[in-house]
């Protein structure tokens, strides 16, 4: 067959979603029974947008429910300060969209769902690599029934940054560091709250709030490992910041029980050096784990999936091997974004994050309104909305 892809997420969803619609015969695995998991990255940005709107995608999408951000705020102890608008970008889409990444990857796999060549299975956890003439050749996966083999011209590792292919090829990240982790969990939302998602920051704390309508899902940032020591403090060691970052919300903060009622990120920044093997490739967070900073993490992986189907599309319907050459492009071209993605990430880690959780950051010295730099506003607005080199969908429908 063509193409066996480990990994229904973003890039993974994506990814067989473009090759089934431009013809290739494509098996796409997830280990879960269903993409209902909770406190994942679910800002669909306008380079996403534009990507469902060339796959005919972004009229059902947008009837999915979903909140607008024009803008982006950063809310401090002295009042917001509005860090950048996306009002203004070409295109029809100047704002990010939030929705429930199940709600996305649904959406994407049932419209691949639409393909003959397309084939999804679920509760199916890749964990080995075949290996024939020095070369990749497909995959072993278990689930209820036992273990089984795929063979396939192309076996790509969209398993993300835990991933067990990418393990097994022999590929090892080269560890970025973050210097933080992130608490989530959610409370309930009332309609005298505030109706936006922002990023609260105070000396010593911080905390992003995303409206859910009903409920806010709130991401409360701690210094690196530092779970055990909040824990220790019993559970108000959580209810006590989000009652001083957020007072309109003190008299929820009961409804945290404990710490069972919340779920940990361990932030991870790094990177592949290589990409690939003969037969075989990692994209999304397989490839490079983005830190949360800008929300990004879905965008790019959308995007890796999108060049890598350009790049691949042909080679894999024509039935010959895939040639090193075409898995060397697709590392040659979203390399660079992921770099220059991954350094922004890492001067706000080192210069606001980090230092605004150990009370060496002071905002107060900020512009309220850093919209009202052109140049500032014209670059951020763009980094934010298409990132670096936005892909487009090239491969036809067939």
């Amino acid at each position: 067959m063509g193409c066996v892809i480990a990994g229904g997420g973003p890039a993974g969803a994506t990814l067989a979603l473009v090759l089934a619609r431009a013809g290739v015969e494509v098996t796409l695995l997830e280990k879960h029974g269903d993409f209902l998991r909770d406190f994942r990255g679910d800002t669909i940005h306008p380079s996403t947008l534009r990507v469902l709107d060339e796959l005919g995608l972004a009229g059902e999408f947008l009837k999915l429910p979903h909140r607008k951000a024009h803008q982006l705020k950063l809310v401090t102890d002295d009042g917001d300060i509005t860090v950048a608008s996306l009002r203004g970008l070409p295109g029809k889409y100047g704002y990010i969209a939030f929705v429930p990444q199940w709600d996305f990857l649904k959406l994407i796999t049932t419209a691949a769902g639409r393909y003959p060549g397309f084939r999804l299975l679920m509760n199916a956890e890749a964990y080995d690599l075949i290996r024939e003439g020095g070369a990749v050749r497909g995959l072993r996966y278990r689930d209820a029934t036992g273990e089984h083999e795929i063979r396939a011209d192309l076996t790509v590792a969209a398993d993300g940054r835990h991933s067990a292919l990418r393990d097994r090829a022999g590929l090892v990240p080269r560890d970025l560091r973050a210097p933080m982790d992130v608490v989530w969990f959610r409370l309930p939302r009332h309609d005298t709250d505030r109706d936006d998602t922002f990023l609260r920051i105070s000396s010593g704390d911080m905390m992003v709030a995303i409206n859910r309508e009903s409920y806010w899902q709130l991401a409360y940032l701690i210094p690196k490992g530092g779970y055990q020591g909040l824990t220790q403090g019993g559970i108000d060691a959580l209810r006590g910041p989000v009652a001083r970052l957020l007072p309109w919300l003190a008299d929820r903060t009961g409804q945290i029980r404990s710490f069972d009622d919340v779920s940990v990120l361990t932030v991870a920044l790094n990177r592949l050096r290589r990409w690939y093997r003969p037969g075989f490739l990692c994209v999304g967070d397989a490839a490079h784990a983005m830190s949360p900073v800008f929300g990004v993490g879905i965008n790019l992986a959308v995007q890796d999936a999108v060049a890598a189907a350009n790049l691949l599309a042909g080679p894999l319907r024509s039935g010959a091997p895939i040639p090193v050459s075409a898995l060397e492009r697709v590392q040659r071209r979203r390399m660079p974004p992921t770099v220059i993605t991954q350094t922004a990430q890492r001067v706000v880690q080192n210069r606001v994050i980090g230092p605004a959780l150990t009370r060496r950051f002071d905002p107060s010295g900020l512009p309220r309104d850093l919209t009202r730099i052109p140049v500032l506003n014209r670059l951020t607005r763009r980094f934010i909305g298409f990132g670096v080199r936005p892909e487009h969908v090239r491969v036809k429908e067939l």
